[in-house]
């Protein structure tokens, strides 16, 4: 029971970052039908960012906003320099762009900072756990699953409350329609990209939190993870990217914990099986989006 326990935790909290991670995913490709595989690395760019603030002595609680400030900011630019020419063009120009920037991002890291991975200085705190009765729970654990939920009333609420959530809503809904209804085109489209940039930067800070290390290709995994939630949770659902990437959290956690040990090296053939079982299942994803299929502008 108590091993059950332990996993569950480490599901969640893995899970949430797959969440975060999933979710900026969705919410461009909600507004502009376009997979941006350049998220990973925003998420490297905040890393770095953590990195070179702790060598330079900025306290932990500054570097954490500071990384996903940058993270937003980097979002930005990159939908104003590589996306925005090409938004008209089809979606195979947009994807192909998107790679290039990924590659390019990567050679950039691999070449002007490290090419191999390099430790993060990170407070004493984050190794402690805390006891609740027999069971130890990592701090970095509890804070993980924290920011995610945190992060996920944040972002109900922003779609709700706030003008530009609503106009995202819209456009998510039907961009050429909502253009006509005054909705700017251009602010919506960078709003979801500062979004998905600060959703990667909290994704990096969690990730480096528990790992202690960033390298130049540290964002390609959790993306390519996140991409796979995004998927199974109904592409272009931001309901469906949470429950992807929770259900992908449990999956790859529970294979670890309590596959047989002879069976182990097949944990990645047999979780991807366990996703295609699901799809086969629900084709369109756990929670397809009510504009599946629509046209993106």
């Amino acid at each position: 029971m108590e091993l059950f326990v332990q996993q569950t935790i480490n599901a969640v909290s893995l899970g949430g970052t797959y969440a975060l991670l999933a979710l900026g995913l969705a919410i461009v490709f909600s507004v502009m039908g376009m997979i941006n595989f350049a998220h990973g690395e925003l998420m490297t760019t905040s890393g770095y960012t953590l990195l070179y603030c702790g060598l330079a002595g900025v306290p932990f609680l500054i570097s954490v906003p500071l990384a996903i400030v940058v993270a937003m900011v980097a979002a930005m630019l990159m939908e104003r320099i590589a996306f925005r020419p090409v938004r008209n063009s089809s979606p195979a120009t947009m994807l192909v762009t998107s790679f290039a920037v990924a590659i390019i991002l990567q050679t950039l890291f691999q070449n002007f900072i490290a090419k191999r991975s390099k430790p993060v200085i990170l407070p004493d705190a984050l190794a402690e756990s805390i006891a609740f009765g027999d069971f130890l729970i990592g701090i970095n654990k509890l804070i993980a699953i924290a920011a995610t939920v945190l992060m996920l009333i944040f972002l109900n609420g922003f779609f709700k409350r706030a003008s530009v959530g609503i106009a995202m809503r819209a456009a998510a809904e039907d961009f050429p329609i909502a253009r006509l209804m005054g909705v700017r085109a251009n602010a919506v489209i960078a709003g979801a990209f500062a979004l998905s940039g600060m959703l990667a930067g909290v994704a990096a800070v969690l990730w480096v939190s528990q790992r202690a290390s960033v390298d130049p290709l540290m964002g390609f995994v959790p993306v390519l993870k996140a991409f796979i939630a995004a998927i199974l949770g109904g592409l272009g659902s931001l309901t469906g990217a949470v429950a992807g990437g929770f259900l992908l959290g449990f999956i790859e956690i529970y294979l670890t914990a309590f596959l047989p040990e002879h069976l182990l090296e097949f944990k990645e053939p047999i979780g991807l099986g366990i996703v295609v079982l699901v799809l086969l299942l629900r084709p369109n994803g756990l929670i397809p989006a009510a504009s599946f299929g629509k046209v993106k502008v």
